[in-house]
C-alpha cells in the first residue's frame, strides 16, 4: 500500500477566487453573500442572499470566450480551480498520462445550461436547443474537460453523491493510488446551482434560508439556524504518491491516511437520526489509517446550518469519539462559504489540509447562540491557534450518502 499526499491546490469559490483568499476568509471568519436579486428576480422565492461568485470571468483564468460558451458555468469553476492546483503542483509531466486520472464530483452538474435550453425549447422549439446541450450539460464533462486541458488519460469519472461528491471523488482518487492503479489524480468538486429552478426546488423544501441579515444567515450548529445558504464554485486538489512528490521536491500540504463511505439507507433526503452512517463513514476512515478516535483533533462537519444535518452530526461524532467527543474542536466553514454542494468536500478539503499545515483551526463564523442539542467545541467565530496531528473532514449527500476523509499533518 502506497502513501498520499496533496500537492496542489485551487479553488474559485465566493469567499475567494484562490486558495489563499478562500483561507483567508476562512480563518477570519468573514463570509460573503449577495442578493439573489443580482441574478434574477427573487419575486417568487423566499430566499433573499446567496453565496455567489461574482462578476465571474472565465478569461481570467486562461479560458477563451469560445471554449467557455461551450461550458456550463460549473465546468469552468472546474477547470480555473485544476488550473490553479496544476501551477502550484507544478510539472508531472514525467509521469505516464495513462497513470494520472481526474475525479471531480458534481451534485447536478450543468443546471444553468438545463434551465436556458429547457426555456429556449418552450419558447422557440426543439430545433432552437444547442447542439452542445448534451455535452454542457452532463457531471462528467468537468473531469472530462480537465483532462483534455492537461492531456491526462487515467481513470475519469464524476462521483455524484449529492452535497458528497467533492469528498467521494477525492477519496476514491486516494485509494487509486494507495492501491497502484494511479500515480497522480485531480480530484475535487464543482457545483453552479445561482440558478431559478434549482433554488425554486430547494426553496420549497425549506432548506435555505430565509433571513436578511447577512451576519446570522450560514450559522451552523447556532440555535437560531434556518437553513443553508446555497453556494458555488469548485475546490480541487492535486493527489500524489509520496515518493513521487518527494522525488521531485513537491511541496506537500498534508497527507491523506483514510476514506470512508456509506449509506444511510434510510430517506430520500433527511439523514438517519441516530448518525448510523455518518458515524460508520469516520469509523472506516480512522480504520484505514489505524488511527485512534483520540488522536483527532479537528473535524471540519458538514455542518449546513439546517436543524437535523447538525443535529445528527453532532450525535454521530459523539457515539465515534465518546468522550473525547467534547475535548477534539469542529468547525463548519460553510459559515463562510455558504453550502456549494457538490464542491463542498473539495473546498473543505483544502481547508482542512491548510489547517493542518498554518496550525490554524477555522471558526464556525457567527455562532452566537449556544444550541443545548449542539454541545460540542464548534470553535465559535475566532479562528483558533493549534497544531492539529489528525483532521477529518465530514460530507453527507440527499440519498443517503456519507463519506469522511482523514488526513495528517505532514512533516519530514
Amino acid at each position: 500500500m502506497r502513501r498520499v499526499v496533496i500537492t496542489g491546490m485551487g479553488a474559485v469559490t465566493p469567499a475567494g477566487l484562490s486558495v489563499d483568499s478562500l483561507w483567508e476568509s476562512a480563518r477570519l471568519g468573514r463570509p460573503h453573500f449577495t442578493p439573489l436579486s443580482n441574478y434574477f428576480d427573487p419575486k417568487d422565492v423566499g430566499v433573499k442572499l446567496v453565496s455567489a461568485i461574482e462578476d465571474w470571468d472565465p478569461a481570467a483564468f486562461g479560458i477563451g470566450k469560445k471554449d467557455a460558451r461551450r461550458m456550463d458555468r460549473y465546468c469552468q469553476f472546474a477547470l480555473a480551480a485544476a488550473k490553479q492546483a496544476m501551477a502550484d503542483a507544478g510539472s508531472l509531466s514525467d509521469l505516464d498520462p495513462y497513470r494520472v486520472g481526474v475525479i471531480i464530483g458534481s451534485g447536478i452538474g450543468g443546471c444553468d445550461t438545463i434551465q436556458e435550453e429547457h426555456r429556449k425549447m418552450l419558447e422557440k422549439g426543439p430545433g432552437k436547443v444547442s447542439v452542445f446541450f448534451v455535452p454542457m450539460m452532463i457531471a462528467n464533462m468537468a473531469p472530462g474537460t480537465v483532462a483534455m486541458e492537461f492531456g491526462y488519460k487515467g481513470a475519469n469519472f464524476a462521483a455524484v453523491t449529492a452535497c458528497a461528491s467533492g469528498t467521494t471523488a477525492i477519496g476514491e482518487a486516494f485509494h487509486a493510488i494507495k492501491n497502484n492503479y494511479l500515480d497522480a489524480a485531480l480530484a475535487g468538486g464543482a457545483e453552479a446551482t445561482i440558478s431559478l429552478l434549482p433554488i425554486a426546488g430547494f426553496d420549497n423544501m425549506k432548506t435555505l434560508c430565509t433571513g436578511e441579515d447577512p451576519n446570522r444567515l450560514s450559522i451552523p450548529f447556532d440555535k437560531e439556524r434556518g437553513g443553508f445558504v446555497i453556494g458555488e464554485g469548485s475546490g480541487i486538489l492535486v493527489l500524489e504518491e509520496l515518493e513521487h512528490a518527494k522525488a521531485r521536491g513537491a511541496k506537500i500540504y498534508a497527507e491523506v491516511v483514510g476514506y470512508g463511505a456509506t449509506a444511510d439507507a434510510y430517506h430520500m433526503t433527511s439523514p438517519d437520526p441516530e448518525g448510523k452512517g455518518t458515524a460508520k463513514a469516520m469509523e472506516f476512515a480512522l480504520s484505514e489509517a489505524g488511527v485512534a478516535p483520540e488522536a483527532v483533533d479537528y473535524i471540519n462537519a458538514h455542518g449546513t446550518s439546517t436543524h437535523l444535518n447538525d443535529l445528527v452530526e453532532t450525535a454521530a461524532i459523539k457515539r465515534v469519539f465518546g468522550e473525547h467527543a467534547y475535548r477534539l474542536a469542529v468547525s463548519s466553514t460553510k459559515s463562510v462559504t455558504g453550502h456549494m454542494l457538490g464542491a463542498a468536500g473539495g473546498v473543505e478539503a483544502i481547508l482542512t489540509a491548510k489547517a493542518l499545515q498554518e496550525g490554524i483551526l477555522p471558526p464556525t463564523a457567527n455562532l452566537e447562540v449556544p444550541d443545548e442539542e449542539c454541545d460540542l467545541d464548534y470553535i465559535p467565530k475566532m479562528a483558533r491557534e493549534k497544531q492539529a496531528v489528525y483532521a477529518l473532514s465530514n460530507s453527507l449527500g440527499f440519498g443517503g450518502q456519507n463519506a469522511a476523509l482523514l488526513l495528517k499533518h505532514w512533516e519530514e
